[in-house]
Order: C-alpha cells, then structure tokens, then sequence
C-alpha cells in the first residue's frame, strides 16, 4: 500500500506573476519554485501550482505526491486498460511521475515521488 501525501491543485494562468502575486501577497504562500512558466507555491502543507495557460483553459490539473510511485503504478496499470496514461518517467524538475486523463472529464492528474 502506498501513502497519499499531498493533493495540490494546478491553476493555469494568462498572467503568472498577477497569480502568483494573489497568493503571495494576499496569502503569504511562499514560492517554492520559480520557472517563469511554472511556480509552486507553499503554505504550511498546502501547495499550488501556477502554470501558463493553454488554448485549452477548460482543462483541469492537479498534483497528487505519493510515498512510492512503482506501487501505484503496479496497483493501477492493469486496471487503466482503455484510459489515456502515461507509465511512470523521470522529469527534469526531481519527480518520478505517472500521468493519466481521468475517464469523462478534461482533468488530467499527475501522480509523482521524488526521486531520490
């Protein structure tokens, strides 16, 4: 059984730093990191993420962080016959990551670990 750590909402933006500027200032969120194109925000346990916005703003995104990605995977591959998912990969910002478009909606959430 793997652990659920965290669940953070991922927020597409048209102007990232008036968005982040909302949770900073009115918020005392504390930037976590900072890609220009890509904040996470930190209150306490609480994160979120800032990204640019798409052509596409109707779509939904959020972060689940997990103690051990390979389980959840092992738990889940099997069972996402038919669904849109990425198997787990590595990404250049320290996270192991599986991605999957959950079944009747436009949201699409990422399952990550750090990488050690």
């Amino acid at each position: 059984m793997y652990e659920a750590k965290y669940l953070s909402p991922m927020i597409p933006s048209f102007n990232i730093k008036k968005t982040v500027s909302f949770f900073t200032d009115l918020l005392e969120f504390k930037i976590r990191r900072d890609d220009i194109t890509y904040v996470v925000l930190q209150k306490d346990n609480v994160m979120v993420h800032i990204l640019r916005a798409g052509d596409d703003i109707g779509e939904m995104e959020f972060y689940v962080e997990v103690n051990d990605i390979e389980k959840v995977w092992a738990t889940m591959k099997d069972k996402a016959t038919g669904m849109k998912v990425k198997e787990p990969f590595d990404q250049e910002y320290g996270m192991r990551e599986v991605h999957v478009i959950i079944p009747e909606t436009k949201t699409l959430m990422f399952i990550g670990q750090v990488i050690n």
